[in-house]
């Protein structure tokens, strides 16, 4: 009887999360969809199924935007950023949990505070010094200003993590002589793989899609440009080439799409640990 009179309740909750997915994927599907219709298709029913297939679209896109180039320059700067948002982030967390005090108490308040700040409140300031630093129009400089913007989150994350690791075990590898270093290195780290994996999936999704800070940084040519940023020169003031940028959109997104999806288990996988493992 628990269970029936239990069966409305879950099968109206379905019915809702179904109803959200498909207002989320219903864009995505429409991008998809007028991404392979001719132009004057897409101007004169946006929503209605292609009624000719133009395939065509893609191989005018792939060479007009010089994909390769573009997606070289993406995962480089992705490759750039998480190579610091993942190290410094676990790190800064297992200081912050093995050396508990008042002042690594303000200190983690600090790091974590940046998550608040909206970005358009400091982009200029941040333009003007990346300028001044000789970082903008560079991929190594557009990678680094990411761990600014990555550590934070992910050293709320590696911390909350941290507290279910042990210290016995630190305790065990400084009895055989190891620093606090090697500690972290040989010890630490290999157990963080569930959130790093997380962290990973993450910042990924982020820094592929991001358009605001790359068009502030690398926006001046090809040789920095990134995926989404080439997508929108199809869209002009007065004329927009609506099928090739979906075309351009599709091409940008899909990297990050097949990565998710393949990935999106260690998310779970990774926030289960997390609330478990003590």
């Amino acid at each position: 009887m628990k269970n029936s009179k239990a069966m409305p309740g879950h099968v109206l909750m379905v019915c809702v999360i179904t109803l959200i997915a498909l207002v989320y994927i219903y864009p995505v599907f429409l991008m998809f969809m007028n991404s392979v219709k001719p132009f004057s298709e897409v101007v004169s029913d946006v929503i209605a199924l292609p009624r000719q297939l133009a395939f065509e679209n893609y191989s005018y896109v792939i060479e007009k935007m010089n994909y390769g180039q573009l997606f070289f320059n993406n995962v480089a700067i992705t490759v750039i950023g998480l190579a610091g948002i993942i190290p410094i982030s676990a790190l800064t967390a297992y200081i912050l949990d093995r050396r508990s005090s008042k002042f690594t108490a303000v200190a983690r308040l600090f790091l974590i505070m940046p998550m608040l700040i909206p970005f358009q409140t400091i982009m200029i300031t941040l333009l003007k010094t990346m300028s001044f630093l000789q970082l903008t129009e560079s991929k190594i400089g557009l990678g680094i200003q990411y761990w600014g913007f990555g550590i934070p989150m992910a050293v709320f994350i590696c911390y909350n993590f941290m507290a279910t690791i042990p210290q016995a075990l630190d305790e065990s590898a400084y009895m055989d002589g190891a620093g606090t270093l090697r500690t972290f290195v040989s010890v630490i780290f290999p157990l963080l793989k569930p959130v790093s994996s997380t962290i990973i999936v993450l910042n990924v999704m982020w820094i592929w899609n991001d358009f605001l800070l790359p068009l502030l940084m690398v926006n001046g040519s090809n040789e920095t440009r990134t995926l989404i940023l080439a997508a929108y020169t199809f869209v002009g003031q007065f004329n927009t080439q609506w099928h090739y940028a979906m075309t351009s959109m599709v091409l940008a997104v899909l990297p990050s799409i097949v990565f998710f999806v393949l990935f999106q288990k260690n998310i779970i996988g990774g926030v289960v640990a997390g609330a478990i493992k003590g």
